[in-house]
This record gives structure tokens, C-alpha cells and sequence, in this order.
């Protein structure tokens, strides 16, 4: 029996299928969990959809305490971001580009994956949740649409974390301590541990709290200007200017030449410095909360959980290299870097019976705060326009002699605020009959509020004296709503002050009938509403008034925000602008009805075959500045408007899978091969030659995405479990919106951030020990092929920016997809035409090795992390304007030590 339960160990560590126990004599099998995916009980091989799953001791096993880690074995899904809470999630290579990470909460571009804590969802744009994953019972990812269950932003999948609930029937109690030493880095430690006490027979309490400290490894150096380093601020200016660029040596002496302006030495070139920044393995993260659970039982049929997360996220640095720099763990930061994001989620669900019928009331409220300082110094580098900040020879009236260009140094400061209720009832039938339904009511009301400042650091009092003073910025036509309203510090160049709210309704059910004993068919179908309301206002634009202009379409009002109301209705009759689910309170309204359709086959008691349609989408997105002409009408731009908004995407996929267990139960094959058609597929955008644009959200195009996932559990011995998952994959823009030509990649392109094959092999043995423990040897291996990064090719662009700013190429890989990159007016250093081209995130082997002894109640194990020391390439991020390189954590060497009392 002991050989029993040690090999269930092993295959839930791997692929959550424990073993069937059974006599010591008899053949181990294959076990399943019970998943909830499709809001009903049941096992995880007869749910005719694609579900991976992953529970509580195979996370343990693994090492697995977040998402990052947990997608190393999940071939098609993809964690894209810049570090610990800024991060979001694509799954079967449905990816656009991300949002930058300064504006996610301005710009409200919704996610295409759900993510669920238990029943509440609590997706957030460019900020999924980043809930620190201790005392879970499992992790259920659902790909492909899910949206008559699950509802908007699971447009390409589903991802939830159900944790460990009350117990009533036993107390329980268990540590587990973990101690890492990264190469090149600091240690880091944490603590986890959980308490379930019975307080009496109808009532349970549980707690589980955490506290994870993560060292450091990236080195924030010293700038060097002509080593690699920052040279200055004399980039962009010459960039418009067509003047000579400054010599690294003497930059600090070179003369300024501008528009008109002769050349002067008093106005120097200036070099941003770090000196007081300088720091060894400055980018920590630390993870501290606790969970409580309370479980009362009226009776029988009836009982109520109520639960309550509190958790603080603190990071300090970056989690990124700059390629200019020798090695892969050195930084240029001139601003501090910090991110503070705390969260309460507070959830209930009331669960019983009435006669035939299963009855969930649930609900949920969340109140997320972040505050973040991120150095924007990079922003010099943006643009035709960026050197307005930095130098002051844009204001009339300057005379030479008072020229001056400051120290290009920025930063950004954003203190937002989120709150989100949710509301749930559904019934499911328990007939003993052919037929079932689910069906629910769901509403969802959910509010960002943030402000967004963008500072120029190391001002004095000489701005005054120079002609600065034009920064004592105020909000455009309100005393603010989440802020003071202005006048500003003359140090803040511009502000967002927004408040995005979102109110969602929607009816939801599925019906299935078994039209044989093996055979049954299913249909969903889902009707919401999404009420939309963007307010606010930056230093540049009333976002309220213009919202509601566009809604009313009152040629005053339209006059009132600076548009012409003659080309404004002409540029909607043309169809370029669309304005018509805007009302005149500024609300967007969308509503519609989406479907789910779904056949499947039970072959035998071991086999299932399945078909399945499914539809999601993603709702619309309001621009802060939408309607407004392009200052700059060449090329690409002329006569270009921004979106009003940008419209709902959506995405219908048709698959086909089979679930099987073969050869007496010891081999398990699950695949899954699907075709996806998403239109009008919404991006994030940046626009380098009108300041007044900046980044705003515009649907690209259409795109198709074939795949074929597949995993494979084989039981080798009874002390041996070998794990295999693969992802091929196959994405295809078939239509580019037309003022994106020339911009986006173009038609027969990929998608970005998806590779067309990922894969993974991990294997678990045990062996005898003395007494009664057990030793144990794991291993894995994961590879990403190659990626693009984003769906702009401005790589050539950010490149030349990298040359110029800090002397050297990046040394990433571009391919080239056009002669010529239409979102620039400007040419390269050498006075020629940029081409198009993307960044190419380049292929990664990771592999991990673990060791230990374990018994019933305690487990102790010496772990390697990156076996091979691998610098992998997850993420290449332009938001700096040149780019740098988001990595992995080198080679860590480790020991956990974990003890259970029950």
C-alpha cells in the first residue's frame, strides 16, 4: 500500500491524475480529479472540453507558488509583462500588443484570458491579479473561448485558482520553509503555512498565510555615456533638427541646433547620471498575505463559506536587462523604481438544494490599490516631440544665450484604485433524466481610478529664469476627480486624471441531452449588456466633455473640445469615425448574445471524443483623445483620426478532442486540435509623430490561429511517472485595418508572443529508503521556440533610437516584414527610410532538478532551478523607447522543507 500512495504522489505532481489506490498486488492506475470548469462537478476525462488541471500537491511538488512558474508547463499558454503584477496572460496565440504598463489603467484595453479566484473573477488590464499561490486545492486552465460560462475577457480561455476550503471532519496544520541561492544574486526564503480547525460539527475555520521574499539579480550600473551607457539628450533634438550629433566624449559641450535657432554653446547637450542610484541585484519582490475561511453548515442541503484575501506585493528595480550593457543582468535605471500592489477580496457563496435542483448564490468584492514610481527617462527617445520636455528653446521668445536642455531624467508616479462586485445565481438539475441544465444570472460592476503623473526630476529654480515655467500644469476643464485638478509642481509635465467604470449584466444557461447512453449534445448561449463610462481629464483634453460630445453630437460641443463639427460628421459618414454606441452621457452600450455548441462521444468507459464551437469577445475600449486629426499629415497620417473607440473583438473557434486512458490505465493521451477566426482584433498602440495621440487602442485586423495541444501521462513503473506536453501552433493576420498599413505587420503575418511549438518532458522516481520513507528524483525540461514581440514594426525604429542614445546596437535578432515603416515621418541617423521590422524573442530550454525524502507527514528536498544557467529572452519591452530585455531567474540552488500534521 505504502508504494501505492507514493507513486499517487508522483503522477499528481506531474499531470494531477493520482493513482487509483489499490492492493500493493494489483496494477497502479491512472486516477482523475474533479474539475468545476463547466460550473458542475465532474471528472477531469469527462468534460467534453480541454481542461488542464493542477492540484495542491503537484504544485507543492513542483515548486510552484505563481503563474510564472506554473505556465512553464503549460505549452500554450503565455505570461508576457515586465515583472511580478504586471503581467498578463495569452493563451492559443490569440496575443496583441501589450499595453504600456504606465497607461494599463488609462487605457482599460480588457485581457483575452479570465482569471478567477474561486467563483469571482478578477482579470484586470496589463495587471492580472498576481496572487500568490499557497494552500490551493488546484488550478484549472480552460483554453479557447469560455465565454457563455464565464463571460467577457474569456475570450481565448479561462484560468482559476480554487483554494483549499474549511474542513469540518479534522483539524490540520502544516509548514513549509523554502531557502534559494541565485547565482550572481541574492537568496531569497519564504514561509507558508495553514491552520483548518473544526470549531464545532457544523462549523470550520481555516487561515493560510504566506510571507516570500525574493532576491535579487539584475545590477542597476553606472551610466558610462560611450560604454553602453546613456549619452544624452542630444538624440532627439538632432533627430528634428538634422544637426550633428553629439560626440559621446564631448557631449556635454556640443552646441544645440533647432528649428530656427542658431547654434549656442550655452544650451549643452546633458547626460542623465545615477551615481546615488548605483545597486547590486536591485530588483526584489516581496510577497505577504493571509487567506480565512469560514464554513457554517445549516444542514444537510445547505451551507455558506465566506473568505477573505489580504495580500501586499512590494517590488523594488526592474526585472530587466539592457541589452547595450556587457552581460544579462545589468541595468541603466536614473529614476527609483518601486511597485507597491495591495489587494482585500472578500467572497461568500451560499450553495443547497431544492428538490431536483442545485442552487449557488455567490459574490464577491475587491479593492485593489497600486502605487508605482517608474523611471520614464527613456521618453526622450520617443519621438519628434520628446525634447519639448527637456528642452526650453520650444517656447518663443527664448533668447540663444538662454537656451537650455535639463537633464533628461523622468519618472512616473500612478496611484490607482480598484474596486469590483460581483454577483452570481445559478441552479443546475439533478433529475435523473436525459437532459441537464446550468443557468445563472451574473452582474458584475467594476471601477479604475487612477492617476497617472509623468515628472521631470532634477528641476531648480533656474527653470523659471530659462522660460520652464509653462510646466505649472492643470487639468482641462475640471478641478479633478480623483486629484487636486492643478496647478501642478512646474517638475510634472503631464497628468492623467481617470475613472473608468464598467457595469455588466448578463443571462447565462447550457442545456445537454444525451441523445444515447454514449452520445450527448450540449448548446450555451449567454445575452449580456456592458454599460461603459470613461471621465476624467488630462493636462491636454476634458476626456468627459469629449466622451460626451461624441455621444450627443452637438456641434457646440464639439466646438467646445476643439473639433470642427463638419469634419467630424463627415469623417463618421465616410465610416472612419463610429460613434453610435456612444449616448450622450458619455456611456458606451454594447449588448449581444453569444453561443457555445458541443457534441461528444463517451467511445468506452476510457476513451471520450468531443466537438466543440464556442464564441468570446473582448468589450470596446474608449480613447482619452478619440476623434482627434493628426497634427502631422504626411505619409500614413494624413487625414487620420484616433478611434473614438476602438470596437469589440471577437473570436469563434471550432475543435476537436479526444480524452483517453490506454493500456490497462497506465497511459494517458489528451489532444485537442482547434481553428480560431478572431475579428477586428483590438491593440495597443503607439504613435511616435502626434503628441497628441501618444498611445491609444485601434482594432488591427483579423486574424486565424490553428493549433494542436496535446499531453501524454505515461506510468512507467509504479515508482516512475513520465509527463509530456507539446503545443503547435499556427497564427495568421488574414486583414489589416487600412490606416494601419504600412504600420502593424502586414497580412500573412504572425501573431506576436506565441511560439509555432513549445513543449515539456518532466519525470518523477521513487525509491526505497530505510523505514518508512521514500526518496525521490525529479526532473524537467521546457522549450519555447521563437516569438515575436508586438504587433508594430518599429523595431528598426527602436534601434536606430539604441545606436544614437547609447552608442551600440542592441544585439537582438529583427526580422524584416517591409521596405518601409510607415509610423515615422522622420528618417534614420543616416537620412534614410526605416524599414519594418519586429523584434524576435528567441527560442529558451529551461530545465529543473529536484531531490528529497519524504514520508506521510514531512517532505525535505535540495532543488536546481535553471539547471544550465539559461538567460532566456521572456519578453523584449520597447515602453523605454529602446529596448530592453525581460529574463529569468539564473541558476538557483535550494532546500524546502515542508511537515503536515493531521
Amino acid at each position: 500500500m505504502r508504494k501505492t500512495q507514493l507513486s499517487c504522489a508522483i503522477v499528481a505532481a506531474l499531470a494531477s491524475t493520482p493513482l487509483l489506490a489499490q492492493e500493493s498486488e494489483a496494477p497502479a492506475k491512472l486516477e482523475t480529479i474533479e474539475v468545476t470548469a463547466t460550473k458542475r462537478a465532474e471528472s477531469i476525462q469527462d468534460v467534453p472540453v480541454a481542461v488542464t488541471a493542477l492540484n495542491g500537491k503537484a504544485l507543492e511538488n513542483l515548486g510552484i507558488d505563481n503563474f510564472q512558474d506554473y505556465v512553464e508547463f503549460l505549452p500554450n499558454v503565455v505570461f508576457q509583462g515586465t515583472g511580478p503584477g504586471q503581467n498578463e496572460i495569452y493563451i492559443r496565440g490569440a496575443a496583441t500588443t501589450q499595453s504600456n504598463i504606465m497607461l494599463s489603467s488609462v487605457q482599460a484595453l480588457q485581457p483575452s484570458v479570465a482569471f478567477y479566484v474561486d467563483e469571482q473573477p478578477v482579470s484586470m488590464a496589463g495587471r492580472n491579479l498576481d496572487v500568490y499561490a499557497t494552500d490551493v486545492e488546484r488550478v484549472e486552465v480552460l483554453p479557447g473561448p469560455q465565454g457563455t460560462l464565464f463571460g467577457a475577457s474569456s475570450q481565448a480561455g479561462t484560468i482559476r485558482l480554487i483554494t483549499n476550503k474549511p474542513d469540518l471532519n479534522s483539524f490540520g496544520a502544516g509548514f513549509d520553509t523554502n531557502i534559494g541561492f541565485t547565482k550572481g544574486g541574492e537568496m531569497s526564503n519564504s514561509v507558508t503555512a495553514y491552520f483548518n480547525l473544526p470549531l464545532t460539527d457544523k462549523l470550520g475555520f481555516r487561515v493560510a498565510a504566506y510571507n516570500d521574499k525574493q532576491g535579487g539579480w539584475i545590477d542597476n550600473v553606472m551610466n558610462v555615456p560611450g560604454e553602453g551607457g546613456y549619452i544624452g539628450s542630444a538624440v532627439v533634438i538632432d533627430r528634428i533638427s538634422g544637426g550633428p550629433l553629439a560626440d559621446p566624449v564631448a557631449m556635454d559641450q556640443n552646441r544645440v541646433t533647432s528649428r530656427g535657432v542658431n547654434s549656442n554653446e550655452e544650451a549643452s547637450v546633458v547626460s542623465p547620471q545615477n551615481d546615488a542610484l548605483v545597486e547590486e541585484d536591485f530588483n526584489d519582490a516581496l510577497y505577504t498575505g493571509a487567506r480565512f475561511g469560514l464554513l457554517y453548515e445549516f444542514n444537510d442541503d445547505w451551507d455558506l463559506l465566506v473568505q477573505h484575501t489580504q495580500q501586499t506585493l512590494d517590488t523594488e528595480g526592474v526585472f530587466a536587462y539592457d541589452p547595450t550593457l556587457e552581460g544579462e543582468s545589468s541595468a541603466l535605471r536614473f529614476a527609483q523604481e518601486e511597485n507597491k500592489d495591495e489587494f482585500g477580496l472578500t467572497t461568500w457563496t451560499l450553495e443547497g438544494r431544492l428538490e431536483k435542483l442545485d442552487l449557488v448564490y455567490t459574490g464577491g468584492y475587491l479593492d485593489r490599490e497600486i502605487d508605482t514610481l517608474a523611471d520614464y527617462t527613456g521618453y526622450t527617445n520617443g519621438g519628434a516631440f520628446a525634447a519639448y520636455y527637456v528642452c526650453n528653446h520650444y517656447e518663443s521668445g527664448v533668447e540663444a544665450e538662454d537656451q537650455r536642455c535639463l537633464d533628461p531624467t523622468k519618472y512616473f508616479r500612478e496611484d490607482t484604485t480598484t474596486t469590483r462586485s460581483t454577483h452570481e445565481l445559478r441552479f443546475v438539475t439533478t433529475m435523473d433524466t436525459p437532459w441537464r441544465v446550468t443557468a445563472g444570472l451574473f452582474y458584475d460592476d467594476q471601477e479604475v481610478a487612477t492617476v497617472g503623473q509623468f515628472k521631470i526630476a532634477n528641476t531648480d529654480g533656474e527653470l523659471t529664469q530659462y522660460g520652464f515655467n509653462n510646466l505649472q500644469r492643470t487639468l482641462v476643464g475640471t478641478d479633478g476627480i480623483n486629484s487636486d485638478g492643478g496647478p501642478f509642481p512646474s517638475e510634472i509635465s503631464f497628468v492623467n486624471d481617470i475613472t473608468h467604470t464598467v457595469e455588466q449584466i448578463a443571462v447565462f444557461g447550457q442545456f445537454e441531452y444525451d441523445i444515447t447512453d454514449s452520445l450527448t449534445a450540449s448548446v450555451g448561449a449567454r445575452w449580456y449588456q456592458i454599460d461603459d463610462k470613461y471621465t476624467g481629464s488630462t493636462t491636454t483634453v476634458d476626456v468627459t466633455r469629449r466622451v460626451q460630445a461624441f455621444g450627443s453630437l452637438d456641434p457646440d460641443e464639439l466646438a467646445a473640445v476643439g473639433l470642427d463639427p463638419d469634419a467630424v460628421n463627415a469623417a463618421i459618414a465616410s465610416g472612419q469615425l463610429e460613434t453610435d454606441l456612444l449616448g450622450s452621457d458619455g456611456v458606451l452600450t454594447v449588448d449581444d448574445t453569444i453561443f457555445k455548441f458541443s457534441l461528444d462521444w463517451k467511445v468506452n468507459d476510457d476513451v471520450l471524443l468531443f466537438a466543440n464551437y464556442s464564441e468570446g469577445f473582448r468589450p470596446p475600449v474608449t480613447n482619452r483623445v478619440g476623434g482627434g486629426l493628426a497634427k502631422n499629415q504626411n505619409g500614413a497620417f494624413e487625414g487620420f483620426r484616433i478611434p473614438v473607440y476602438s470596437t469589440t473583438d471577437t473570436l469563434d473557434n471550432y475543435e476537436l478532442g479526444v480524452k483517453g486512458d490506454f493500456l490497462d490505465g497506465i497511459l494517458r493521451v489528451n489532444a485537442t486540435a482547434y481553428y480560431s477566426e478572431i475579428s477586428d482584433l483590438q491593440t495597443s498602440r503607439f504613435d511616435p509623430t502626434n503628441i497628441s495621440f501618444l498611445v491609444f487602442t485601434d482594432n488591427v485586423g483579423d486574424a486565424e490561429i490553428q493549433g494542436l495541444d496535446a499531453d501524454i501521462t505515461w506510468l512507467a513503473t509504479d515508482d516512475l511517472v513520465i509527463n509530456a506536453a507539446f503545443s503547435l501552433l499556427s497564427t495568421e493576420l488574414t486583414s489589416v485595418n487600412s490606416e494601419l498599413e504600412g504600420i502593424a505587420a502586414g497580412v500573412g503575418s504572425e501573431l506576436p508572443y506565441s511560439a509555432s511549438f513549445s513543449g515539456n518532458i518532466n519525470a518523477r522516481y521513487f525509491f526505497e529508503l530505510e523505514g518508512d520513507k521514500r526518496g525521490y528524483v525529479n526532473g524537467s525540461v521546457s522549450y519555447t521556440g521563437d516569438r515575436y514581440a508586438g504587433m508594430v514594426m518599429d523595431a528598426y525604429v527602436m534601434e536606430d533610437a539604441t545606436q544614437l542614445i547609447y552608442g551600440t546596437g542592441s544585439g537582438l535578432k529583427i526580422e524584416k516584414h517591409a521596405d518601409v515603416y510607415e509610423g515615422v515621418t522622420y528618417a534614420d541617423s543616416n537620412g534614410n527610410t526605416f524599414e519594418g521590422g519586429r523584434y524576435v524573442q528567441e527560442s529558451y530550454m529551461l530545465a529543473n532538478l529536484a531531490v528529497g525524502v519524504t514520508n506521510d507527514v514531512w517532505k525535505a528536498e535540495l532543488y536546481v532551478d535553471n539547471v544550465f544557467d539559461e538567460s532566456a529572452i521572456l519578453n523584449i519591452d520597447t515602453q523605454q523607447f529602446t529596448p530592453k530585455v525581460v529574463t529569468n531567474r539564473p541558476r538557483t540552488i535550494g532546500v524546502r522543507f515542508s511537515y503536515d500534521y493531521y
